[in-house]
């Protein structure tokens, strides 16, 4: 993804890249930079990003591993920061899987159960992904708005694990296989009839529309912590 953002970026008519680190490369090189992007791994993005902020540079990030808990600490950071700094963490920058998000989370008020199922390549080093956490964390916001209690589930035994975790009373099941790319399932089940909502992306081309968008317009948010694109695409 880091290598395929940099690409965009360098083919884009109206920006540059003005520096790239990898691994154990000093972040110093970030400095002056407009807006740093980062795609690096969830066992050193909130470093980098800290790092960032501490600095008083907008962030745009692609990387995933961001429950409610590490957006906490960030908005902490950006808090004790340089007035002014803006971060987005976007779960996923598909405009197919924002609209995917936004559309499940608008249905589920209606179905009494909801269930996830993500499934990405092999090499992905977390689960559930961004995009499951974000979209378990708007379908239970819906419900509880909605007064729905937890989905019904009657299961009395089984190995652990096989109902999946549990995020916002949501059960998301992650899969893993070579060969796949990013795809996500939204369950949705009532009476007599079930509702499924699946977004496929099958080539990281479909993440750089996204990636440019949240380049360009980043600077237009407020100061502080942005979720996800909806802003940048109108729909909030």
């Amino acid at each position: 993804m880091g290598r395929t953002a940099a690409a965009a970026v360098a083919e884009a008519p109206d920006m540059e890249v003005a520096a790239e680190v990898d691994q154990e490369d000093a972040l110093d090189a970030l400095t002056g930079c407009d807006v740093v992007v980062d795609f690096t791994h969830p066992g050193v993005v909130m470093d980098n990003l800290r790092w960032c902020v501490e600095h008083g540079l907008t962030v745009v990030v692609g990387t995933s591993g961001f429950g409610e808990d590490r957006l906490a600490e960030v908005r902490k950071w950006l808090t004790a920061g340089i007035p002014g700094t803006r971060v987005l963490i976007a779960p996923n920058f598909s405009v197919g899987a924002v609209l995917m998000m936004r559309f499940a989370a608008q249905a589920a008020r209606f179905f009494e159960s909801a269930e996830i199922i993500e499934l990405h390549h092999a090499a992905k080093a977390d689960a559930p992904s961004g995009t499951a956490l974000r979209t378990a964390g708007l379908i239970g916001s819906a419900r509880a708005t909605a007064g729905l209690g937890p989905p019904p589930d009657a299961t009395a035994s089984g190995i652990a694990g096989a109902r999946g975790a549990i995020v916002n009373t949501v059960h998301v099941h992650s899969v893993r296989v070579a060969g796949l790319v990013a795809h996500q399932e939204v369950l949705l089940g009532g009476h007599g009839e079930t509702l499924t909502i699946r977004h496929d992306s099958l080539d990281r081309a479909s993440f750089m529309p996204g990636v440019l968008l949240a380049i360009r317009g980043v600077g237009s948010l407020p100061a502080g912590l942005t979720v996800g694109l909806e802003a940048l695409l109108g729909l909030e």
